[in-house]
């Protein structure tokens, strides 16, 4: 790494900055899988750590998936979700992050047997432990699988309530492509009568309209990813409007073929037609790049200035879930990186 790029990082890490879009399963590297797996027995189809990892090229989204999938099979106790997200927040902590909203994948587990119980155990032990730690707040948005049907997630959803001082938002994630939004109205009618903020994974692989319905029919606070809309000029505007949020991930965007380089990602146009537009990591263990890689990787590539930099972090804390006096906090913070 040149020397101005390890100043770009340093100045990167230096911005506080809320990570919005990342799936606590998805930090889940190749080193604690093995541990995990020898922990309970498990036999992994790789003979090492090497062979999984180069197992981590994707040609698009469902070929991540059946790896994802596949690895969230050594989560078996409270400590593995602990040790899960521990291990995720102190890498968040040296980014720069201030304050995280996590999904994760109930069904996911529950269908291997796994409680909730144990779920929620492990993973707030360790937000609570980072709050206290590094003083990182946190939100929790547990995700349905937009593959499984509407009534699984509704029976999800019930099973969630017992929760609900824990979570702030229900999402919708898994593969897009012929699985719209609309799929899930009355379990996200149901959410909101809950008092749950609601966002949902549209605009990645699936069409503009699938960004169209998160809104219409999910009536969501947010767009995760939503890159998708370039190409509708009326959606643009539309977002630009209601200055609705979009949680981009542009390492994962390129791993999994959304874009075919880094040069060609539209982070940069969307951020110059005015659209709130976030930097995240998505599933980092997976794609190589934490949230202060995807930064970098955007500030190289799009030749991105540091007024943009600031930017994309200020967006970050305007389209989080925190209270208006943290944000005005934070936002604070971000104004005084200007004039350094």
């Amino acid at each position: 790494m040149t020397l101005s790029e390890l100043k770009n990082q340093a100045f990167i890490r230096s911005l506080p900055k809320a990570e919005l879009h990342l799936h606590i399963e998805g930090t889940l590297e190749p080193e604690m899988v093995f541990d995990l797996a020898q922990k309970h027995g498990i036999q992994l189809p790789y003979v090492d750590v090497d062979a999984l990892r180069r197992a981590y090229s994707f040609s698009n989204l469902q070929s991540f998936l059946d790896i994802y999938y596949q690895g969230v099979q050594v989560l078996r106790d409270s400590d593995d979700f602990f040790q899960l997200t521990h291990a995720y927040l102190q890498r968040a902590h040296t980014d720069g992050v201030v304050h995280v909203e996590m999904f994760f994948d109930p069904q996911s587990h529950m269908e291997r047997g796994v409680s909730l119980s144990i779920v929620f155990d492990g993973i707030i032990r360790a937000l609570e432990s980072a709050k206290h730690k590094y003083g990182m707040t946190h939100r929790l948005i547990p995700c349905f699988l937009r593959h499984l049907s509407a009534e699984a997630a509704m029976q999800t959803l019930e099973a969630l309530l017992p929760y609900r001082d824990h979570i702030c938002a229900v999402g919708l994630d898994s593969s897009e492509n012929g699985h719209p939004p609309s799929k899930f109205s009355r379990v996200f009618d149901r959410a909101r009568s809950e008092n749950f903020l609601t966002v949902a994974h549209a605009g990645e692989e699936g069409p503009p309209f699938y960004i169209r319905e998160a809104l219409d029919y999910l009536k969501v606070s947010r767009i995760d990813h939503g890159v998708g809309c370039e190409v509708d000029d009326t959606l643009c505007e539309r977002l630009v409007q209601e200055r609705m949020p979009l949680t981009v991930c542009p390492v994962s965007n390129v791993k999994l073929a959304v874009f075919k380089s880094m040069e060609e990602h539209n982070l940069k146009r969307l951020l110059r037609r005015g659209l709130c537009v976030t930097v995240n990591s998505d599933d980092p263990a997976y794609f190589g790049a934490y949230i202060a890689d995807n930064y970098l990787a955007v500030q190289q590539a799009l030749e991105l200035s540091r007024e943009d930099m600031i930017s994309l972090a200020s967006n970050s804390i305007e389209a989080s879930f925190l209270g208006e006096a943290d944000k005005f906090y934070w936002l604070g913070k971000l104004t005084a990186c200007a004039y350094e």
